[in-house]
């Protein structure tokens, strides 16, 4: 006859019953025996099981049994409301997150957001950088397809200054300058460095300084000068295969665009079927300053430049 010992004496248990129970996870000692003397059976262990009876709470686990991950502890649980079995792993968040944090949470629940979107054809844009590429001299700037989204869209603002806005409670303020900000992604979190008067400078000039502004701003070295105070973002996640987003206004300003992926689609041109590369884009504004119809304007312009990019190089 076989035993399991437990805190109050020992239970008698079959061989087949103490393994069932064991595999189980359920508590012998919770058991009432229907066997000879008392002792525990299979048929015992089988009702427990169907009745759910709990496993010991001071059982060892078996030699091959899994060691259980580090629960977080109550505090860490009752913070962010995890559950006490899920576990996880704390990246401490750094000033600049905590104020990303806030501003965005802040823009998400003041600024009443809609969107607009619309699609552009690529193709002609790409055909123009690839030409100027081919052009540049050895080792100077490779123009990058954001680099001509920038220019289209200070170009597009200056068409419909209506745009280019900042609200307050006083008095819609309309920017005199065209200064966009690039959102960055860093490891300290999204950071939006600014090309200063983008209408007016050249696409080689604009490539030079996002380069520049994308490391500097990677390497934290940024001046605050130089991410604060834009007037209209990008967010580009076109790189990472994303073919469509809506992105949170960074206040004050009113609009900000986000860009998805070039791709091949099917589209209809002139009543013929053909392929073309075409871009999502979706505009986020801020509708106490910035009106339906001229967020719609701003990105027909947008479209009309993008697909008619030699308007860029005068």
């Amino acid at each position: 006859m076989d035993t399991t010992p437990t805190a109050a004496g020992r239970i008698f248990a079959s061989p087949l019953a103490r393994r069932l129970a064991r595999d189980a996870g359920i508590d012998l000692a919770a058991l009432t025996g229907s066997g000879p003397r008392g002792r525990v059976v299979k048929a015992d262990v089988e009702r427990a099981r169907a009745e759910g009876v709990p496993a010991p709470a001071s059982a060892a686990p078996s030699p091959d049994a899994a060691a259980p991950a580090p629960a977080p502890s109550p505090a860490a649980a009752g913070k962010t409301g995890l559950q006490p079995w899920q576990t996880f792993t704390e990246q401490p968040n750094s000033q600049m997150r905590k104020i990303i944090g806030r501003r965005l949470t802040e823009a998400k629940q003041t600024v009443p957001h809609f969107y607009l979107t619309i699609d552009c054809d690529l193709d002609a844009l790409l055909d123009l950088r690839k030409q100027l590429n081919a052009k540049a001299a050895e080792g100077t700037f490779k123009l990058s397809v954001n680099d001509m989204l920038i220019k289209a869209a200070a170009a597009a603002l200056r068409k419909v200054p209506a745009a280019n806005a900042v609200w307050t409670d006083e008095a819609i303020l309309l920017l005199d300058t065209v200064d966009i900000s690039v959102a960055v992604a860093t490891d300290r979190g999204l950071i939006t460095p600014i090309v200063r008067d983008a209408d007016t400078k050249g696409l080689a000039t604009i490539a030079t300084d996002v380069k520049d502004l994308a490391t500097r701003a990677r390497d934290g070295k940024l001046k605050p000068e130089e991410f604060q105070g834009g007037g209209f973002s990008i967010s580009n996640l076109g790189m990472y295969g994303i073919r469509e987003f809506a992105a949170i206004i960074n206040p004050p300003q009113s609009c900000i665009l986000a860009v998805g992926q070039g791709e091949q689609r099917p589209v209809v041109k002139d009543g013929t079927l053909t392929i073309a590369t075409m871009m999502t884009c979706t505009l986020s504004v801020d509708h106490r300053s910035v009106d339906g119809a001229v967020g719609a304007e701003f990105l027909a312009a947008f479209k009309a430049i993008v697909e008619d990019p030699l308007t860029l190089l005068l």
